[in-house]
């Protein structure tokens, strides 16, 4: 079987080299082909400055580590929605994934994992399929008019975008959403590795801003019409921690059990997948773990200032840890290896950047309950200039050792 797909691929290639009929779309063959197998024009030296790890291994590595959380993107959506179901009384779901759920012969209990995952599957797969088409699309196009390689950065933005979108997101949303996200976020700098914002949350934030009672709201986190349920941290903005405890417990929120976007809510999705990257050595600890410092120091100087009339100065660092998108944005968002800072001490700077900045946006800022997205965003604008001053810091050093 793969000696016949290797024949068949070596077969067609003439037609799309150079001088071939096809060779407007050699981007296309070269993506399918290296997808298979290894190019074979792979480095044998190591003319890398930073490391000699290829884009496809660190593409592929950070994509499986996704993987926990969209399980639990299908799980917790099908759980949200059965469970509104069971209370407003709705014994079936109509449309094409009422359909499909019943040709597949599942049921809507909450309690079973089964008709969990099944239903939530055809929530998240749609969002999922069509993000990888229409984004794909763009980087082919992208590819074809430069005769470059489709880069596998995509493969990563794919999967991130889809997990940041709530489960009732319209479909053609979705698609504007990441075409704005690869084409101005990525390609008009010249593609992947020279974008200075994460692709993933430009086109998250361009649909935030631009289509804002999709994105957030009460309404939107749960895949049943006429069904309201807000998130840990929009009850804490208006009832604060008192509202949120009488809410939801705090393992419900490390497991994922409660409302938010499909793949952001399991703080323990997000560490098993950091557990893989750090193991693999694709993410950075210092960003990790300067993200969390950040986010601990900030909340613990708030919570001692206090406030008479803001409910958030009170929630404690280990509720921020769990609830929102910031799991998913210290492991996934603020690691990216494009975006983020590139210097060791730099790597500290951004990280704890970002977690300042997280909980001051969260707290002080209630039109923005979330802040995750917007701190990384800022922090990714910020980072060249957070190494520039490193650079410039160990040169002064070493020219004052040499002066000395």
């Amino acid at each position: 079987m793969a000696s016949a797909l290797r024949k068949k691929l070596d077969d067609l290639h003439p037609h799309f080299a150079k001088g071939g009929r096809w060779e407007n779309y050699y981007a296309v063959y070269e993506a399918i082909d290296t997808f298979f197998y290894s190019p074979s024009d792979v480095t044998r030296t190591a003319p890398h400055v930073r490391d000699g790890i290829d884009l496809k291994r660190i593409m592929i590595f950070v994509w499986l580590a996704a993987m926990p959380c969209a399980f639990v993107a299908c799980w917790n959506t099908g759980l949200q929605a059965n469970l509104a179901m069971q209370a407003l009384g709705v014994t079936d779901v109509d449309g094409w994934r009422g359909a499909f759920i019943n040709m597949m012969g599942v049921g809507f209990s909450p309690d079973s994992l089964w008709d969990n995952f099944w239903h939530g599957f055809w929530y998240f797969i749609p969002v999922y399929l069509v993000t990888f088409a229409v984004g794909g699309f763009w980087e082919v196009l992208f590819a074809g008019v430069r005769n470059h390689e489709v880069n596998e950065g995509f493969f990563v933005t794919s999967i991130l975008f889809a997990l940041t979108c709530p489960p009732t997101i319209p479909l053609w949303q979705v698609a504007l959403g990441i075409s704005f996200g690869v084409v101005l976020g990525k390609e008009v700098f010249g593609g992947t590795g020279k974008n200075f914002l994460n692709p993933a949350l430009t086109g998250r934030a361009f649909l935030f801003f631009a289509y804002p009672a999709s994105m957030s709201g009460d309404t939107v986190w749960t895949a049943v019409d006429g069904f309201s349920g807000a998130t840990p941290l929009g009850i804490a903005a208006v009832d604060g921690m008192d509202g949120v405890l009488n809410s939801v417990t705090w393992m419900e929120s490390f497991l994922g059990t409660i409302q938010g976007s499909m793949g952001e809510v399991s703080t323990l999705a997000c560490l098993i997948g950091a557990v893989f990257l750090l193991a693999t050595k694709i993410a950075s600890y210092r960003i990790m773990l300067g993200v969390f410092f950040g986010m601990v120091g900030t909340t613990l100087l708030l919570n001692a200032i206090g406030s008479d009339s803001n409910p958030m100065f009170e929630m404690p660092w280990y509720w921020h840890l769990v609830v929102g998108g910031f799991a998913f944005g210290m492991v996934y968002m603020a690691t990216d290896p494009v975006s983020a800072a590139m210097t060791n001490k730099g790597r500290w700077m951004f990280g704890v950047l970002i977690g300042f900045m997280v909980v001051l946006i969260r707290v002080v800022n209630p039109a923005f309950p979330e802040g995750m997205m917007l701190a990384i965003l800022f922090a990714n604008l910020v980072a060249p200039l957070i190494d520039y001053g490193v650079v410039q810091a160990n040169v002064k050093r070493r020219l004052a050792r040499t002066a000395a």
